[in-house]
């Protein structure tokens, strides 16, 4: 079925072009001039636009829309006995080399488009990333060991890489990242898949909705909490300053997740995954009880280089205070008294103190959802099942999907600054 055309102008109008390079720097000079690397970047967005899986399917468009071929700068192949006077088929590249393009455009140039469109919904939204929250999102390599009607031997065997696709990797996507309650670990529902993550920090609006303001892909089987600190140091970046709040799952309860955070005098929205362990529980002065419900006693504190945070011994508060004296019958008393090392670095004093019952944290908390719901603007992208087979592709048409999204929501926030000028 052929779509119907509609001028592209608007849409590309609102991102900023002037960092993209006239021409691919790693194409030898002299030679036959190029196709600017401009028209190779809108052609792809028009590829993620018109969730269209696979480049044959653009190519398609393409040949299909001689004016759309102009209008993003592909140089024509004059031939004045065709309607417009150029060869469009001759112009338009072969789906060899837009797949070339696909897989070999360079990253970071189009990480430079998607900065943009945050700096500007950064001028056009107050306050823009002093709350950011995060998510991650699972994506199915395109192999057949994702195929449940395949019969494979061996099919979730790390050790056996998809001959489909080199660079994908195994892992698990789990129901919940919380294991709660009687559950055991092995009842949690969980999904093995061969494919990738994408992470994201996001921020939302009550008016203007959900915004994107960093990205990052890796293989999948890597753990949730590992996307924190390269979407951090984006967003950074990015913004020009620290956000304050941030609200993010069970996985990503981490001490080091909270420090900036707590570093800036703000909080961290994390539920308190306890990974089998029982529950802090602190004395007035925020140290932990004992087995006998004693407050315990600081005695020491030293780096624990291990794990890389200054950590505090705690002693046995008869033994090493004055305030709680005599015998305590626990088997440890005898052998100088119980022993406790715990994180004193701001993140880690913030993860176990938090009070997550308080108004403030359930409507810090709250907010989550806008990644959630950017997830499923991805989704309908296409981001899930994306017909690539290797990974520099699937970083690509995900920075592309991203690039979208944000132009979209920048186009909602001018429409919706545009009315409220009105008179």
């Amino acid at each position: 079925m052929t779509r119907s055309f509609r001028s592209t102008a608007p849409f590309f109008a609102l991102l900023d072009w002037s960092q993209i390079p006239e021409r691919d720097e790693s194409r030898p000079w002299p030679g036959q001039v190029p196709h600017p690397e401009k028209a190779y970047v809108q052609a792809l967005l028009i590829k993620k636009w018109q969730n269209f899986d696979y480049i044959t399917e653009l190519r398609r468009y393409l040949v299909q829309h001689p004016l759309l071929v102009l209008e993003i700068g592909f140089r024509p192949e004059l031939d004045s006995s065709q309607p417009y006077g150029f060869d469009v088929a001759a112009t338009v590249p072969c789906a060899r080399w837009l797949r070339h393009k696909q897989r070999e455009m360079d990253n970071d140039m189009l990480q430079t488009l998607f900065r943009e469109t945050v700096h500007q919904l950064q001028g056009e939204i107050p306050e823009l990333g002093q709350t950011v929250v995060i998510d991650t999102k699972h994506i199915y390599a395109w192999v057949r060991e994702n195929n449940p009607r395949e019969f494979i031997s061996d099919r979730y065997n790390p050790e056996k890489q998809p001959t489909g696709d080199p660079d994908c990797r195994l892992g698990v996507k789990r129901s919940s990242n919380q294991e709660e309650g009687d559950v055991p670990p092995a009842k949690v529902d969980k999904e093995y898949l061969w494919g990738y993550g994408t992470g994201l920090l996001a921020a939302t609006h009550p008016e203007y909705g959900d915004v994107v303001l960093a990205e990052y892909t890796q293989p999948f089987n890597e753990a949730d909490s590992t996307y924190f600190a390269p979407l951090y140091e984006q967003v950074v970046d990015t913004l020009g300053f620290r956000p304050k709040q941030f609200a993010g799952d069970a996985a990503f309860d981490a001490w080091h997740i909270y420090q900036p955070f707590a570093e800036v005098g703000g909080m961290a929205a994390v539920p308190l995954n306890l990974r089998g362990h029982p529950a802090p529980k602190l004395g007035s002065n925020g140290h932990r009880l004992c087995a006998q419900g004693l407050e315990m006693t600081p005695y020491s504190e030293f780096d624990n280089l291990t794990k890389g945070y200054r950590a505090q011994v705690l002693r046995c508060p008869r033994l090493f205070s004055t305030a709680t004296t005599g015998i305590c019958h626990h088997k440890q008393f005898v052998k100088g008294g119980c022993v406790k090392q715990v994180n004193i670095e701001a993140g880690g004093q913030m993860r176990v103190q938090l009070d997550r019952e308080s108004d403030e944290y359930k409507q810090l908390y709250k907010q989550r959802t806008a990644s959630e719901r950017i997830n499923s603007q991805a989704k309908a992208l296409g981001i899930e099942r994306p017909k690539v087979r290797n990974g520099s592709s699937v970083v690509n048409l995900n920075t592309l999907t991203y690039i979208v999204i944000n132009a979209r929501a920048l186009q909602r926030v001018r429409n919706i600054n545009a009315q409220a000028r009105a008179p």
